[in-house]
């Protein structure tokens, strides 16, 4: 088994950082959730404070990282354009998907939405982990700050989830090889 170069930057952005990503998010909301003066010791404190900060940054980095690789290395080839009288769209995901009226809306709808969509999750998460570094401990005594937190870190969630669901499906029925 092998994989060109292009289907290992896809693995790498959708599978490896993406998969990361949707993954650590689990952690990061119980983290958020569990902080509560009444579930907790000093000692669970000094523990979990720690960790939900390191976790918060590394979140954020691997969102941005995410993103970045898809929009820099991976979608510059599913957008690139055929040379002029080209049948063979393969090479062209793109192109591909609109030359055909049943894969078209794979492009029009899944990758227009999943452009626009894929760029919230790292900027709310990096929101998160700049309130949980900001705040800190404070965040076990203020329930206000927590659930918009949860919120935001919901909403990262779901675009993310949405992005990789949809980049999955285009990539299925138009992959780049």
């Amino acid at each position: 088994m092998s994989l060109t170069d292009r289907e290992l930057w896809a693995v790498i952005h959708g599978l490896f950082l993406g998969g990361i990503f949707l993954l650590s998010f689990t952690g990061g909301i119980v983290g958020l959730h569990s902080l509560k003066e009444r579930y907790l010791t000093p000692a669970g404190v000094a523990e979990r404070t720690p960790r939900l900060l390191i976790g918060g940054v590394v979140l954020a980095i691997v969102a941005w990282l995410t993103v970045l690789t898809g929009t820099f290395v991976v979608y510059p080839w599913y957008r690139a354009v055929p040379p002029e009288g080209t049948t063979d769209l393969a090479a062209f995901p793109k192109s591909l998907l609109l030359s055909d009226s049943t894969t078209a809306a794979w492009h029009t709808f899944a990758m227009e939405w999943k452009e626009h969509i894929a760029w919230m999750a790292p900027f709310l998460a990096t929101t998160v982990a700049f309130v949980i570094l900001y705040y800190g401990i404070q965040l076990i005594r203020r329930q206000e700050m927590r659930r918009p937190l949860m919120g935001a870190f919901a909403l990262a969630f779901s675009a993310a989830a949405v992005a990789g669901i949809f980049g999955a499906f285009i990539t299925k029925a138009a992959p780049i090889y």
